[in-house]
């Protein structure tokens, strides 16, 4: 059964394998992500590729439940927060006098599964409400967390976290090591891209699209409006999870900040400036994110401003891209593609 919303899906999804359904942007894209070590240094391959790809991951579980469910949620980056958190606490860190130690197959999985049933739990809270409570109910809660971390020195260590949190060594290779976590990184940042295109194009990601476009009419069918919403939460939260996983192993230490308000207003804006349209947006704006904040400091001090300003920059790119462009830098290149189309001859293929 059609249902609103499916009109979004890219054009021959209907038909086909898969992997005729790739755009072959992506397949470019592809090739060269896996051929980037073999140009880039380890900084742009551990500090700028991983970190967007992790951002990405984050964002993109915000893009799902906004996207394809219409619920804009600020829980994301405090669920793996909580994730990168229980990592620590369960597994091996610096801070030995609270981490147990546990080796990595109970504390990753265990992690997993703790920070996604919170964030069912709070989205079984938040689907209950819409539109701006919505927002305020998971920003209140994202705040106790920062705020409870901060303070509690039992469990989170207060306002020091955990230091020297870094990835097991599995089948002989160092993980934390560049090239290494690149692949990983980027590993994971594609199943978890793959695994939001499934499920949008399945039963339950159409029905959660029809709930989107109109609750009313998907209840009158038949369909557990509340209970669509709360499977969303619950799917966009193990994405969330392997983030906050990737994300404190990529910094070896969590605190926090980690999950702390500005952090949380991060990932919502990575997310609108790519596109809240389709799965790929997020990580565009994910890189974005990370140039502006890996290079514009320097170029601020190097014109004698302060470098801390670069949030004024970011600020400023995230209103310009909002206010010529709702979908974000996706809804820019459709129309600038819409508008190529329109010069050109169907028939010929050749400029009018």
């Amino acid at each position: 059964m059609a249902v609103a919303g499916e009109a979004r899906l890219p054009a021959g999804s209907a038909s086909g394998g898969w992997l005729a359904r790739v755009p072959p942007a992506l397949w470019v894209l592809a090739l060269l992500a896996l051929l980037m070590p073999a140009f880039a240094n380890n900084f742009i391959l551990f500090q700028v590729f991983g970190w967007t790809f992790i951002l990405g991951m984050i964002a993109l579980s915000l893009m799902f439940l906004a996207g394809y469910g219409g619920m804009v949620s600020l829980i994301q980056m405090t669920v793996a927060g909580l994730a990168g958190y229980l990592v620590a606490i369960l597994g091996p860190s610096g801070t030995e006098q609270v981490s147990l130690g546990l080796p990595w197959w109970i504390n990753i999985p265990a992690a997993v599964l703790i920070a996604t049933f919170f964030g069912t739990l709070v989205g079984a809270l938040a689907v209950r409400t819409e539109g701006i409570y919505t927002i305020m109910i998971t920003l209140a809660i994202a705040a106790a967390f920062f705020y409870f971390t901060r303070q509690n020195y039992t469990i989170f260590n207060g306002y020091s976290g955990f230091s020297l949190v870094v990835p097991p060594q599995l089948f002989g290779i160092d993980w934390r090591q560049p090239v290494a976590f690149y692949y990983l990184t980027l590993g994971c940042a594609l199943l978890s891209y793959a695994a939001v295109v499934y499920v949008a194009r399945s039963p339950f990601g159409l029905a959660l699209q029809g709930v989107r476009d109109n609750a009313r009419r998907m209840a009158a069918l038949g369909y557990n409006v509340v209970w669509h919403r709360i499977l969303a939460y619950g799917f966009a939260a193990v994405i969330a999870s392997f983030g906050g996983i990737l994300l404190v192993w990529q910094n070896a230490q969590i605190a926090p900040g980690t999950a702390g308000l500005p952090a949380v207003i991060d990932i919502l804006v990575i997310a609108v400036v790519g596109g809240l349209r389709h799965p790929v947006g997020p990580f565009i704006g994910a890189f974005i994110y990370v140039l502006l904040s890996s290079f514009a400091p320097d170029i601020l001090q190097a014109l004698g401003l302060a470098p801390d300003r670069f949030k004024l920059i970011v600020g400023i790119g995230f209103l310009a891209v909002v206010y010529f462009s709702p979908d974000g830098v996706l809804g820019l290149w459709e129309r600038a593609m819409a508008r190529r189309r329109n010069r050109t001859d169907p028939l010929t293929g050749l400029p009018r």
